[in-house]
C-alpha cells in the first residue's frame, strides 16, 4: 500500500469516527429533548426539537473542524481562551491539542443548544446544563492534561503536587472550595472593623451602633439592612471600601442590622418572623434611640425586598416611619431574574415545600455553591485548578474571604420567598400578599426612592432592578453602575474606578434600555451622587451623640461586630 493510500484510508476512518461520534452525541440530545431525562439541580427538561437543516449545518462544519485539527496533528495549539493562553500548552503538543479538541466539541455542543427550538425556559436550562458539562470536562481540570500543572510539577521536583494534596484536604476539613487565604482574615480584626457596638439583640438580629466621625451629626438616623443570605459586612470590609464608614464620614447616625446565623433553634422561622420580629423592630429601634420619627433607610440585595416589604407592612397600619428609602440591586418586581429563572418552576417549589416548608435549614454551603456555579470557570474550577493541580494558595482577598463566610436559611422563610417572589411573582401585586397580618402594598410606601443597579449583574439583573420605579410611588431616583453584583456597589469614590449612568432629565420609562437611551455615563463611583441625594433627607445638622444607645434601655453590650456575624454556618 502507498503511503497516499494509507494517509487516504486514515482519513476516511477519522471521518467515519467523527460521523459515529457526531450520532452518538445527537441521540444524547435528543434523549434529552424527549423530556425522560433531568439535569443535575433541576427539574427534568420539557420536550424540544431541534432543526434537521440546523443540525446538518452544524454537522458539516463540526466535520470540516475536526478535520483540518486531525491534519495539522499535534501542531495547533489552542487559541482564544485563557485557559489555555500560558506558554505551557503551546510546547506541550498532547495537552495542546486535547484543549483544541475540547474546544471545537464545547462550541459544537453550545450551538447545538442555541439551535434548540422550544420555550425560553428549556432554552435556558440546555444552555445552563451545556455550559456546567463544558466548564468540568475542560482538560484543564485534570493533572495528566493540564499542561500548566504538569510542567510546574516538573519544576518542583513533585512538590506542587504534594501541596496540592495538602490543599484538597484542608478544604475537605473546611467543606468548601478555598478561593482567598482565609487564614489572612479575622472577622472583627481586619475586616468588619469600623467602631461600633452592639445596642440591642433579639433571637433573629444584633443591632450595630456606628461611633460618629465628625462633631455633629444628621437629625434623622440612617440605618442599613443587608441581605440574610449573606453576612452585613460586605459593606464593611476595610475602611477604604467601607460604604458604612463612609456613611459615617458623610455625617449619618448609622445603625446596621447584623443577622444571626440560623441554626436549629430558628429551623422554623418564617418571612413574617424576619418582618416583624427583625426589620420592623429594628425600624423602631433607630426611630427610638435616635430620637426621630423619620429615619432614612437602605436595603441590599434580599434586604431590600424585606426593607420595601416591613415599610408596605407598615403603611398598611398607618406608619410612615421613611424619610428615605435606598435600594440596591433589589427585585420587587420577580418577572426578570435572569439564570436564576431556570432553578424556578412548581415542581422545584414544591418539593422545597415538602423538604423544609415545616422546619429546617438550607445549608449555607448549599446556598453558596448554587451562585459559585452560575460562574463555574471563575468561581470554581479556577480554584480546583490552581489550589489542587497547581499547589498554589490562593491571594488574600477580602470580598472573596465574605462570600465563602455562608449563612444558613430557615427553610419556612426560603420555601416562602421561592413561592412567593420568584415563582408567582405577587410582591409587586398590590393585596396579592398578606405579611405579618397586613395587606402588602408597596404603592403605599410614602417616600423618596434612590434605586441603584449594576450593568453586569447576574443575581439581580440590571432590568430586575430597574423594574422597581415602576412599582413604587415616591419621587425616584435611578442610577446604574457599571461591573457585577458586588463589585458594582462596593465601589469606593476613592479607588476612581467603572463608570455610572444617570438620566438627567429625571424620566423613568417603562423598561431600563429606554431608560438608557436618555441616560449620561459619569467616570468613577456612584457613592458621590447618592451621598448628596441622601444629605437631602437627613435633615439639620445637631450634635453627635456621647454614647451608644439610649439611656439604661439601649446601652453598648459588646464592640461591634458583634457575636452574631462571627458565628459559622
Amino acid at each position: 500500500m502507498t503511503q497516499e493510500a494509507a494517509t487516504a484510508d486514515a482519513f476516511a476512518s477519522m471521518q467515519k469516527a467523527l460521523t459515529q461520534g457526531w450520532n452518538k452525541a445527537l441521540e444524547s440530545f435528543q434523549a434529552t429533548g424527549s423530556g425522560g431525562m433531568s439535569m443535575p439541580g433541576m427539574p427534568a427538561l420539557p420536550k424540544f426539537n431541534l432543526s434537521p437543516g440546523k443540525l446538518q449545518e452544524l454537522q458539516q462544519q463540526y466535520v470540516t473542524e475536526a478535520s483540518e485539527l486531525w491534519s495539522k496533528g499535534l501542531t495547533s495549539p489552542p487559541s482564544g481562551d485563557r485557559r489555555f493562553a500560558g506558554e505551557a500548552w503551546g510546547s506541550n503538543p498532547l495537552s495542546g491539542f486535547a484543549a483544541a479538541v475540547y474546544l471545537l466539541n464545547a462550541r459544537t455542543l453550545m450551538s447545538m443548544a442555541e439551535a434548540v427550538e422550544g420555550d425560553a425556559k428549556t432554552r435556558a436550562r440546555l444552555r445552563f446544563a451545556v455550559e456546567q458539562w463544558a466548564a468540568a470536562s475542560a482538560p484543564s481540570n485534570y493533572i495528566a492534561l493540564n499542561a500548566e500543572a504538569i510542567k510546574r510539577a516538573i519544576d518542583t521536583n513533585g512538590e506542587s503536587i504534594g501541596k496540592g494534596l495538602q490543599n484538597l484536604l484542608g478544604d475537605v476539613k473546611r467543606g468548601h472550595l478555598s478561593m482567598t487565604d482565609e487564614s489572612a482574615f479575622e472577622v472583627g480584626r481586619n475586616v468588619a472593623t469600623t467602631e461600633g457596638a452592639v445596642v440591642f439583640e433579639n433571637e433573629m438580629f444584633q443591632l450595630l451602633e456606628y461611633k460618629p466621625l465628625n462633631a455633629k451629626v444628621y437629625e434623622k438616623p440612617f440605618l442599613l439592612v443587608p441581605p440574610c443570605i449573606n453576612k452585613f459586612y460586605i459593606l464593611d470590609l476595610q475602611p477604604e471600601n467601607s460604604l458604612i464608614r463612609y456613611a459615617n464620614e458623610q455625617g449619618h447616625r448609622v445603625f446596621v442590622v447584623s443577622w444571626r446565623n440560623p441554626d436549629e433553634s430558628l429551623r422554623t422561622a418564617t418571612w413574617d418572623k424576619y418582618i416583624e420580629d427583625a426589620v420592623i423592630k429594628a425600624i423602631h429601634l433607630a426611630q427610638e434611640i435616635g430620637g426621630s420619627e423619620k429615619i432614612n433607610t437602605l436595603g441590599f440585595c434580599v434586604g431590600g425586598t424585606l426593607l420595601s416589604t416591613a415599610l408596605a407592612v407598615l403603611a398598611a397600619r398607618g406608619e410612615q416611619p421613611a424619610a428615605s428609602v435606598t435600594l440596591l440591586t433589589t427585585l420587587l418586581d420577580f418577572t426578570d431574574t435572569g439564570i436564576l429563572d431556570i432553578f424556578i418552576d412548581e415542581q422545584m417549589v414544591q418539593y422545597r415545600e415538602m423538604q423544609m416548608g415545616s422546619g429546617g435549614l438550607l445549608a449555607g454551603g448549599d446556598l453558596a455553591s448554587t451562585f459559585s456555579f452560575l460562574r463555574p470557570n471563575d468561581l470554581v474550577w479556577n480554584y480546583v485548578v490552581g489550589n489542587y493541580l497547581k499547589g498554589e494558595t490562593p491571594p488574600p482577598f477580602d470580598l472573596l474571604y465574605w462570600n465563602s463566610d455562608a449563612t444558613n436559611l430557615p427553610g419556612p422563610f426560603y420555601a416562602w420567598y421561592l413561592r412567593n417572589t420568584y415563582l408567582e411573582n405577587k410582591l409587586k401585586v398590590p393585596g396579592a400578599l398578606t405579611v405579618c397580618g397586613e395587606k402588602v402594598d408597596l404603592g403605599a410606601i410614602q417616600a423618596p426612592v434612590y434605586i441603584y443597579g449594576s450593568r453586569e449583574d447576574h443575581i439581580v439583573p440590571i432590568g430586575g432592578a430597574y423594574a422597581s420605579t415602576q412599582i413604587l410611588k415616591g419621587k425616584k431616583r435611578f442610577v446604574m453602575g457599571a461591573s457585577g453584583h458586588i463589585a458594582g456597589v462596593i465601589n469606593p469614590p476613592a479607588k476612581k474606578k467603572r463608570s455610572h449612568w444617570i438620566r438627567d432629565d429625571g424620566k423613568l420609562p417603562a423598561t431600563q434600555p429606554e431608560w438608557l437611551e436618555g441616560a449620561t455615563e459619569h467616570p468613577g463611583s456612584w457613592w458621590t451622587d447618592w451621598s448628596a441625594w441622601l444629605k437631602g433627607h437627613a435633615g439639620k445638622q445637631i450634635p453627635a451623640p456621647k454614647s451608644y444607645g439610649k439611656g439604661k434601655t439601649y446601652q453598648a453590650t459588646e464592640p461591634a461586630p458583634g457575636r452574631y456575624v462571627k458565628a459559622k454556618a
